[in-house]
């Protein structure tokens, strides 16, 4: 990547050093470089409005009067802060736990560097630079009342798109996760960011699961008829499966569409699965007997009762993209995603890894032995109709 036009801000305490980053950084291609010998200088430099915008920061974090930590607090607060390099001489878990910081406090972190630092590791970083997308620049996803929502739902306005699944070992389409999204007349195809809080805050989830339910079943349905056996996974919301008619609906709306329970996974979200409720429990027995799939979604990001979780009858564990991505370069992250990737595997449960971006996390996660894989490396949610031109060459690719 050409770095010549970005303005880097170098952070160090120590003169020579300060002087040696200066210099690897002319190297690797940077023209404008200014530098400060602690935090508080580089805070000041960082504020908004004074001086040149400072495109990538590189902070040590013993930088003294305001150490690394305090100018990460103080940067989280910033509007529109620069992208962020931190260096240190810790050891690389503590180094992540820092990283874990920086995103907590809402920075805008390119990466940490052990030191010393050098361009093997530096270049990578820069490398993943994008200009930062300031928040008045973002168009804001347009927010609808609830009532609108619902007209919405009866109009049948609202559509499954469908992501793939891929199992690692044979490159094969093992299934497909469907997303909610809206066919809105003026405003086009929008996400969940512009319905979801609405009918949450109306308990009505139920409402645009059983309508993601019904088109599931019966998108599964037509790709049965075009020679295209595909489950289908959905996500479910904890209030719609508590529902009294639940098993009673799910079961009428199989027969209408004529697919086996084989063909629907349910997902629904780890914090919501580790109930005790024995009604709640006997429901999730049940469907399972009845040979619908179970999947615990983002798996890691709650706090789980390892004896419930194995008590629990469900078929997938899905990780959380936290663990995936960056896996391969992180250590402490392919640490955790190992520990999850092996407690699938002692329960005998397929394992999916959720938001796959890149082929080293691929190749990664296939070298950890994880079943499945889906992400914006392998495809983007599509629709249905989109489904088989896409698996036509996604067949030709593997």
């Amino acid at each position: 990547m050409d770095i010549a036009h970005l303005h880097f801000l170098v952070a160090e305490a120590d003169a020579a050093q300060r002087r040696a980053l200066v210099e690897l950084l002319g190297q690797l291609g940077a023209s404008r470089v200014t530098d400060v010998p602690d935090g508080h200088l580089a805070l000041q430099r960082l504020e908004a409005g004074i001086g040149p915008r400072v495109d990538v920061a590189i902070v040590d974090l013993a930088l003294p009067g305001m150490d690394g930590l305090e100018l990460l607090r103080n940067l989280g607060g910033l509007p529109s802060g620069p992208r962020l390099i931190v260096t240190g001489a810790q050891p690389a878990n503590l180094l992540f736990s820092v990283e874990t910081l920086a995103l907590a406090f809402g920075v805008d972190l390119l990466g940490t560097i052990a030191k010393p630092v050098t361009a093997i590791k530096l270049k990578p970083l820069l490398d993943n630079y994008t200009p930062a997308v300031r928040l008045e620049d973002r168009p804001a996803a347009p927010r609808f009342s609830f009532q609108d929502i619902g007209i919405g739902l009866q109009k049948r306005q609202f559509e499954p798109f469908f992501q793939p699944k891929i199992e690692l070992a044979t490159g094969q389409v093992k299934g497909l996760e469907a997303f909610a999204r809206w066919r809105h007349p003026e405003h086009g195809v929008l996400g969940p960011a512009s319905f979801i809080d609405a009918l949450e805050q109306n308990n009505r989830v139920d409402f645009l699961d059983w309508s993601m339910i019904e088109l599931s079943a019966e998108r599964c349905r037509w790709l049965q008829d075009q020679g295209i056996p595909v489950p289908i996974s959905l996500n479910l919301a904890p209030e719609t499966l508590a529902h009294p008619a639940f098993v009673r609906q799910i079961t009428a709306c199989i027969g209408r569409h004529g697919i086996m329970p084989e063909y629907l996974t349910f997902e629904m979200p780890e914090s919501s699965v580790l109930n005790t409720d024995p009604n709640f429990i006997e429901r999730l027995v049940r469907l399972r007997m009845m040979g619908f799939g179970l999947a615990i979604d983002d798996y890691g990001t709650g706090r789980s009762n390892l004896q419930l979780l194995a008590r629990i009858p469900f078929t997938e564990l899905k990780i959380d993209r936290s663990f995936v991505d960056g896996a391969s370069k992180r250590r402490p992250l392919g640490t955790v995603l190992r520990s999850c990737l092996g407690l699938a595997h002692s329960l005998e449960r397929m394992s999916v890894a959720v938001g796959v971006e890149t082929r080293q996390d691929w190749d990664f996660l296939q070298n950890l032995g994880c079943t499945y894989a889906q992400g914006y490396h392998i495809a983007n949610p599509m629709e249905a109709a989109a489904f088989p031109g896409w698996l036509e060459d996604w067949r030709h690719f593997f």
